[in-house]
């Protein structure tokens, strides 16, 4: 059976004509009666009685209708809808952990587009949803870190994925806190100097593993810690309680305001591996054997061609990073 099949034998009972029927299909009538012959054949039912005053449904004609004509209707919105003359959006997708420079980038990528033609997404979310996302290409494009810490945890994952990560940019840690804190001026800051303030952190869910983290140095032991789930609550809590995260001090100001400041993170070249964060709106990760050197790249579907909306959010990137 046919979807053409399914469309004769509407147009048929439509018309309750064999002639009028072939005329409307603009196909001839012998070829018309053999596809209701082999479709009934196959079905094992008559599903029209012919008479020299045209043709009437069976009863098995008029169940077998009712059917055909659901199943055919879904056909035809399907087409109204990915046709090539279809009225469905195209989508874009990008899933990023909490990094303002990765909303930057899509701002400017989607500027490039017309929205009326185009369903964009972008979500900030937890490490493992962002592989999640990609993973089963609800977005097309995922940004994260890798680092001496978490490469070996994350590689396989992305690997069981069957995703490739591209790296980006190498970046040395920065402290990123409220303009006013106590340590903002500093030409750099220990974790000594930062042990009186919260650190702050992304939640990334009940079990997660360290290498999951969006933080620098996550198995560090804090006197004082805080957990958030979105940037605005990071920032705010910058503010109200003097916190501090580390990052890679890639800073928006368009998106995150004058409000914030990277300091450069007098972190000793200790044992410790680096995680990776962007409190406020940075990026970070790590490759080196310095514990705060950071590895920012995005990652996508293995084998698959980015789209044209891709590439221009991967050069804008690019742009914002100021990667050649």
């Amino acid at each position: 059976m046919t979807l053409m099949q399914l469309h004769y034998m509407i147009t048929i009972s439509e018309t309750g004509s064999l002639n009028k029927a072939a005329e409307l299909l603009y196909v001839s009538q012998p070829s018309l009666t053999s596809a209701v012959k082999e479709l009934e054949k196959e079905l094992g039912i008559t599903i029209f009685n012919r008479s020299g005053r045209g043709v009437t449904l069976t009863n098995d004609g008029a169940e077998f209708l009712l059917h055909a004509k659901q199943l055919y209707s879904q056909y035809e919105d399907l087409m109204e809808r990915y046709g090539e003359h279809g009225t469905r959006k195209k989508k874009f997708g990008v899933s990023a952990q909490h990094y303002s420079f990765a909303v930057k980038a899509f701002v400017d990528m989607a500027k490039e587009f017309d929205m009326l033609q185009y369903e964009f997404a972008i979500r900030e979310t937890r490490t493992a949803e962002v592989i999640s996302d990609v993973s089963t290409l609800r977005s097309e494009i995922g940004v994260l870190y890798l680092s001496d810490f978490n490469r070996k945890a994350l590689k396989k994952l992305l690997t069981q994925a069957e995703l490739v990560f591209h790296h980006l940019i190498d970046c040395q840690a920065y402290v990123y806190l409220w303009r006013r804190h106590p340590l903002a001026k500093e030409p750099s800051v220990s974790l000594a100097q930062l042990e009186p303030y919260p650190c702050l952190s992304f939640e990334q869910g009940d079990g997660a593993g360290f290498y999951l983290a969006e933080e620098l140095l996550a198995t560090g032991e804090y006197a004082r810690t805080i957990k958030a789930n979105d940037r605005a609550t990071m920032l705010n809590l910058m503010v109200g309680l003097n916190g501090y995260t580390l990052c890679s001090g890639i800073i928006c100001e368009e998106l995150n305001g004058s409000d914030f400041v990277a300091v450069p993170f007098a972190g000793e070249d200790q044992e410790t591996n680096a995680g990776r964060s962007d409190g406020g709106g940075a990026g970070s990760g790590g490759e080196q054997t310095h514990a705060g050197m950071m590895e920012i790249g995005y990652i996508t579907r293995k084998n698959m061609l980015l789209s044209e909306m891709g590439e221009r959010y991967v050069s804008s990137l690019k742009k914002y990073l100021q990667i050649s």
